[in-house]
């Protein structure tokens, strides 16, 4: 079976024009993500500039049949709209220009159906597409007057065909829903298994294609699948591995991130996401030498505090990709990544300044560790077994009203201890 011909368009909106992201990138980014779908052959792209969106077609009636001419003189099957299309607006568009249309979520979608490995990852996939079909049934049923069932006998029209859809939507979502929690509620007790064990997580961030995986790779030593494509990571893989000063890390390599993330799969990816939350060092990773490394940057830090991220959890920033600067834009980065502590520079292909990186973790992850007595009643027992669970307990002694507990801990294990 051949590569399905597609063309992908960009509707630039002057008057929603919100996004810090020119034209120009924007649409180098949908089409990156038009590659990564194996099946498809990209043969053209194009910005098209609107005043204002019409309600029924999305373009103007002249653009429209502007671009019905390019999409039959290149045998195009398929339009990538990089951007939200209503369902009315992706029916009418498809009747003219006779191709099938997918607009940005429906595109990332696909790629994310197609990548998913994990059981977890497959069925968080599989609710958000239902979640999207289920807003677009008009699309889906253009003969909405149909009836089904009744057969008279009582008064009032029948259900609908579109109603009797969306209730089997409605229906296997549950069903999902169910499994979805069967699964997350394993990975939380692998979670927890992994709390017991006194190895610090180092948690790897950033947007779609930063680099990740290839940092992860070079770290750990694993083969995960790392290729320059949008969403190539799309199941969180954990690694232990050791620092060069001995000590031993989890490191979790993520999901990347991307603007204007379909809201169906930024729900879908918060368990995922979850492994976040748990680490003790979040590593957030650029790519310095993409032209929109800061809109990037706004658009993980945007995630990362919409996962209510604890501010108090270390971060750290790895400009990834030094390789591919030109030496003037090398030393500009140099001399900014210098005025901040909390940023590094590095490049994961070449291996250069990924032993300062460790250097750094382990920097960060240096037990600044006090020794402390407490006293606990006999009626604290929960606070006892967490100290316990947690491996803070050097020495006890039984005492007429409870325990001593000689504990040896950091600053933020004696936080976490307050709030029991």
């Amino acid at each position: 079976m051949g590569l399905t011909r597609a063309w992908v368009l960009h509707p630039h909106i002057k008057s929603a024009a919100h996004s810090a992201r020119e034209p120009a990138s924007a649409l180098d980014e949908a089409v990156a993500l038009a590659v990564a779908l194996p099946e498809l052959e990209v043969c053209g792209s194009d910005v098209v500039t609107l005043p204002k969106a019409q309600p029924g077609t999305l373009f103007g009636q002249g653009k429209i049949e502007e671009l019905a001419t390019t999409l039959k003189a290149n045998d195009i099957d398929l339009v990538l709209v990089d951007g939200p299309v209503t369902p009315v607006q992706q029916r009418n568009l498809e009747k003219a220009w006779k191709v099938k249309l997918l607009d940005r979520t429906g595109l990332i979608l696909e790629i994310f159906s197609d990548r998913a490995q994990t059981r977890e990852g497959v069925l968080q996939v599989e609710m958000a597409a239902l979640s999207y079909q289920r807003t677009r049934l008009v699309r889906a049923w253009t003969h909405l007057e149909r009836q089904r069932g009744g057969l008279g006998f009582v008064g009032g029209p029948g259900e609908t065909q579109i109603e009797a859809d969306r209730r089997a939507i409605d229906t296997q979502l549950t069903r999902l829903r169910r499994q979805l929690t069967k699964v997350v509620k394993t990975r939380g007790l692998h979670r927890a298994a992994r709390a017991k064990v006194p190895f610090p997580i180092v948690a790897l961030v950033g947007y779609t294609n930063a680099g990740k995986s290839t940092l992860f790779n070079r770290l750990s030593g694993a083969e995960v699948f790392a290729k320059d494509m949008l969403f190539a990571t799309l199941d969180p893989t954990m690694r232990a591995i050791a620092l060069p000063d001995g000590r031993d890390i989890i490191l979790s390599d993520t999901v990347g991130f991307i603007s204007d993330l379909p809201t169906e799969l930024v729900a879908a990816f918060r368990a995922t996401l979850e492994e976040v939350n748990a680490a003790d060092v979040v590593v957030h990773v650029r790519d310095i030498a993409h032209t929109e490394t800061q809109a990037q940057a706004a658009d993980v830090e945007k995630v990362l505090e919409g996962l209510g991220l604890d501010p108090q959890t270390p971060r750290l920033e790895l400009w990834n990709k030094t390789d591919l600067l030109s030496d003037d834009d090398l030393q500009i980065a140099t001399n900014a990544a210098q005025r901040r502590d909390d940023v590094l520079m590095a490049s994961a292909i070449t291996g250069q300044g990924v032993d300062a990186f460790c250097a750094k973790i382990s920097e960060i992850l240096a037990p600044q560790t006090t020794d402390e007595t407490l006293s606990l009643g006999f009626d604290q027992a929960r606070e006892r077994a967490w100290l316990f669970d947690q491996n803070l307990v050097v020495a006890e002694r039984h005492t007429d009203d409870g325990f001593d507990l000689d504990v040896r801990w950091s600053a933020r294990k004696a936080a976490e201890f307050a709030k029991l």
